[in-house]
């Protein structure tokens, strides 16, 4: 099989996920068009002009399948580009725009959502990585097409939904030939906090918990990661300083790990991997950490229950950061107790999220794409 893939805003989680498709299935011939991930408005409205008069000759060299980001402008590359129609299609869906979180100084703009909506009706398949991704799509959909003046088709949700389905991002096989490296001293809880530096991964609310937590005895081994943009939030430098100062042997690594090899060997040696997101469309960073032994400790929102039973939650106040603060240092407070008791239960079973265990879905995926836009 021969497949053209389009990354149009190659974020690391989508490289991630582009990287293992092509590794995975080596038996096809890939051709991928990637670009890089900045100037978001741009980017995502541009992309169609970018592909359509830089690569035009690879474009037009003839596919079995297309696959697609969510941040490819599928239409209007199919109309500058013509002969994409003919080929069969996947959209994939890392993320959604009617679900993304803006900060106050952001202008919230409806064309990221109707880019989301057009690429979705242009493709043949549009795939989503949770069911928390697919329902906020099909929802916002609805509720967009709700405010519109007038001339809008009806059935154009359910049209979506009778052509979508989820399939995640696999983790790597890699990530479960983890050595447990972890440290058994009962008196100390080991955490990680593993994700990018920005406002949507709420920072401030992992900082207001773990101030609790330490102000209540409990003793931590702190780590801070993640990927890292040229405007950081400030309250990074603030936990850093307060952490340095008022207990000065927390924390076990601060910034970015440029070697996986460190990252992984890290993630073997730590009790908990935390999230605090405001959104989180499959949660990878606590995925691959679970991956390799951590125990998650996630709020009760968004994606994470699909992955997770209730013991792995801390309760939701997504309108209230102090109370769900508080909620995580509880939740954390606890585990050290059980910990310390010699009750430590570990991470979940997450094998089935593995490349192993999703090729075949992926391979049905791929075929049914093609058999079905054949018989169109």
């Amino acid at each position: 099989m021969n497949i053209l893939l389009l990354s149009a805003y190659d974020a690391q989680s989508h490289r991630y996920w582009r990287e293992c498709l092509v590794s995975t299935f080596d038996c096809f011939e890939w051709t991928v068009l990637t670009l890089p991930p900045r100037y978001f408005n741009w980017r995502i409205r541009g992309n169609s002009l970018s592909w359509a008069y830089q690569q035009r000759e690879v474009l037009e060299r003839g596919y079995d399948l297309c696959i697609a980001t969510s941040m490819v402008d599928l239409s209007a590359l199919r109309g500058l580009v013509p002969v994409l129609g003919d080929y069969p299609t996947i959209l994939y869906c890392h993320e959604n725009q009617f679900a993304y979180p803006v900060t106050e100084q952001q202008y919230k703009s409806v064309e990221p959502q109707m880019l989301n909506l057009y690429s979705a009706l242009a493709a043949d398949k549009v795939v989503f990585n949770s069911t928390y991704n697919r329902s906020t799509f099909l929802q916002g959909v609805d509720a967009l097409l709700a405010k519109l003046p007038d001339q809008v088709p009806k059935g154009i949700k359910a049209l979506l939904a009778d052509k979508s389905t989820v399939l995640p991002v696999p983790l790597s096989d890699k990530n479960f030939n983890q050595v447990n490296s972890r440290d058994d001293n009962p008196k100390v809880l080991s955490i990680v906090w593993n994700h990018r530096w920005e406002y949507d991964k709420a920072p401030e609310r992992l900082f207001s918990a773990l101030k609790i937590v330490v102000g209540s005895g409990v003793k931590i081994a702190l780590s801070v990661i993640g990927q890292q943009f040229r405007s950081i939030p400030p309250v990074f430098n603030e936990m850093k300083t307060y952490f340095d100062a008022e207990y000065p042997e927390s924390i076990k690594c601060w910034g970015f790990l440029e070697q996986i090899e460190s990252y992984h060997q890290l993630l073997n040696g730590t009790d908990v991997v935390i999230s605090t997101a405001l959104h989180d469309f499959q949660g990878l960073a606590v995925l691959e950490a679970a991956a390799r032994g951590c125990r998650p400790v996630v709020p009760a929102r968004l994606c994470y229950g699909e992955w997770f039973a209730d013991e792995y939650l801390y309760e939701s106040h997504i309108d209230s950061p102090e109370l769900e603060a508080q909620a995580l240092a509880d939740h954390l407070i606890g585990l050290t107790q059980l910990k310390s008791s010699g009750q430590w239960s570990g991470a979940p079973d997450v094998a089935g999220l593995s490349i192993s265990h999703l090729v075949g879905d992926y391979q049905q995926l791929f075929e049914k794409t093609v058999s079905e836009h054949s018989q169109c």
